[in-house]
């Protein structure tokens, strides 16, 4: 106990790193994301605007990016990342390559969850005279919203065990706390209690996902 103390302020200034790392990398995900997955949907061969040899150049860069380990990732993009924001170091050195990760992972299960829409419903609107442009925000997202929340939790969950990687580039974040004060200097109290903390921000990003997706899903 006397060691969870004298880290708490250490702790809180993880837990800080971690929100902030989290939610810049899902509001950038979801922002670049659903437009990529639903120009996927669009063009997927059979679909609106079909356009095959496009859809299998994206697909293929999606693939390609998602396939990658994410401490490989990490790694390669430190010129890439130092371009962008000036240094490769601290949390914005770990919010590029999780964002640049998250995108293709995102626009994936936007693109699945899209094609999860009752069809019916996609004909209805084309017979009653909608364009494109209205089918995609009247009829698709309308339809797909609640899936479109629980594709973005489960990112979420996913990306916060990512974000344990951020100490090669001095990030921060709760997960590297516990792996650096933790693990690798025998406090194991420390360790345990920062596996604790994680293990309830999960529950609360899952709990939170779940009570948005019953008020936005019409099914139940």
């Amino acid at each position: 106990m006397q060691e969870i103390i004298e880290y708490f302020p250490q702790i809180l200034t993880a837990l800080y790193e971690t929100f902030l790392m989290m939610s810049i990398t899902i509001a950038i995900a979801v922002t670049f994301g659903i437009p990529l997955g639903t120009y996927l949907y669009l063009i997927r061969p059979g679909a609106v605007k079909s356009s095959p040899k496009i859809y299998v150049v994206l697909d293929f860069i999606v693939n390609t990016v998602r396939s990658f380990p994410f401490l490989i990732l990490l790694v390669a993009m430190i010129p890439v990342t130092r371009f962008i924001i000036g240094t490769s170091l601290g949390t914005g050195g770990v919010i590029v390559p999780l964002s640049v990760c998250a995108i293709p992972e995102f626009a994936r299960l936007t693109e699945q969850t899209l094609l999860e829409v009752n069809q019916g419903v996609i004909e209805m609107a084309k017979a009653a005279g909608a364009n494109t442009f209205q089918i995609i925000w009247k009829v698709l997202y309308r339809e797909a919203r609640s899936g479109l929340v629980s594709s973005a939790t489960m990112l979420t969950i996913s990306f916060l065990s990512f974000s344990t990687v951020a100490g090669l580039v001095g990030g921060g974040g709760i997960g590297d706390f516990a792996i650096r004060i933790g693990y690798y200097r025998y406090k194991l109290s420390v360790m345990l209690f920062t596996v604790i903390l994680i293990v309830i921000i999960v529950q609360l990003i899952q709990t939170a996902g779940r009570i948005a997706i019953r008020k936005l899903d019409k099914r139940i």
